[in-house]
Order: C-alpha cells, then structure tokens, then sequence
C-alpha cells in the first residue's frame, strides 16, 4: 500500500548548543574544503552551530577545543573576520542526514502528517514546517467533513500536502548538494558547487528563488 522514497546522504552535522550570543542576527551558511557549517542561534543568550562530519563519527573524539578550532576555520571570512563567539557547550551530538517520503499518506481513516510521512535534511530548514502545514491542511479538511461538507477534502489531503512535500524536498536538497563536502567529489563537481553558490550571491532572481524556498511555500 505504502510506497518510500529515501535518499541516505554520506555525512552528518556535529551539532552544539552554548552559552554564548550568536554572532550574527542572521544565520550563516558556509562551504569550506573541510566542509559545511553553520552558525544560528536560539535566544540572545544562546547558539546553535553545525559542523559536517562523517555519519560514524565518535563524538568522544571531538573536544570543546576542537570544535572552537573546527568552527573558526569553517566560518572565517575572506577578509578574515571572525564569525565565531565562544561560550560553555551545553550539549553536543551528531544528527544523520537523510530526505524520506513515503507516498500515499492516507489509508483508509489512517492519516500520516509530519515526520511518520517525510524527513528532510535540516540544511533548508523545513521539518518543522512541513509538519505544521501537513496539520494545517489535515485540520481544515477533518473540520469540514465533521460540519458535514463531504469527504472530498479528507480525499485530496494526500496529493495536496505531496505537493508542497516534494517542493521543500527539492530545496533542501539542493541546499544540501551546494553545500556541502562530497568524499570522492571530482574537480567538475567543486566547480558546479561554486558556481551555485556565485550564483545565488550574485543575482536578484537566484536570490529571491533561495528566499521564496527558504521563507515556505504558501500553503494554499
């Protein structure tokens, strides 16, 4: 009844949390010959920053100092500013990289929403809110049939949250494949990579085409 459709990625984020004030008020991405980071925040007063590092590796082998190290290196701009504010780590762990859907998502009066349908790598930043908008229309559409207004709703759920799934599947992906380090990646690949990346940097339309993606979809 269930189709799946997975795609494993051969890397994963070493993710911390710290007590320190994020660099910046926007987050930043950066793609480096050692590989992908990623500096965000959760409150003035705490951030969250990524390294890419393989899928098996042992956390016990990545000391606070080594990460510091990691992060200054990956995030350091050209000019050489530094993009890095150190604090206490809180906590420390490695998250797998995979995009996941599984088609339909409905059998019978069995419906699925959020992460038991779709997992999208974290680089576009749309778990969250493909599962709020897979709720959202799921709502509207068991709302309607209880006011007795037909199933048709409850009918389209599956196809109509498909859509805007493979979307955001789409973009996180591509955000992935841009950004991050490939083992084994020949020369051509790098180059299509900062050419990607040039791209997005250096033209409206592909800056706008990033924003539209990144912001959502709508959901209508």
């Amino acid at each position: 009844m269930l189709t799946a459709y997975d795609r494993v990625y051969p890397f994963a984020w070493l993710g911390i949390l710290a007590a320190a004030p994020p660099a910046s008020h926007e987050l930043i991405y950066a793609r480096h010959e050692r590989g992908f980071a990623l500096a965000t925040m959760r409150s003035p007063t705490l951030s969250r920053l990524y390294l890419q590092c393989a899928p098996e590796e042992d956390i016990a082998a990545w000391s606070d100092d080594r990460i510091w190290a990691e992060l200054h290196a990956r995030l350091a701009r050209r000019d050489g500013a530094d993009q890095v504010t150190e604090g206490p780590i809180l906590q420390k762990g490695i998250t797998a990289m995979r995009s996941y859907v599984v088609e339909p998502m409905r059998h019978g009066r069995l419906f699925l929403a959020g992460d038991a349908a779709h997992i999208v790598p974290p680089t576009g930043a749309k778990g969250m809110n493909l599962a709020i908008a897979d709720i959202r229309v799921l709502a509207r559409a068991i709302e309607g049939f209880c006011q007795g207004h037909g199933s048709d709703l409850l009918d389209g759920y599956s196809a109509k949250a498909l859509a805007r799934i493979w979307k955001a599947q789409r973009f996180s992906w591509w955000m992935t494949s841009m950004l991050h380090r490939f083992d084994g990646g020949d020369p051509f690949e790098h180059k299509v990579q900062v050419a990607e990346l040039d791209y997005i940097c250096a033209s409206r339309a592909g800056a706008m085409t990033l924003a539209e993606n990144y912001v959502g979809l709508p959901l209508d």
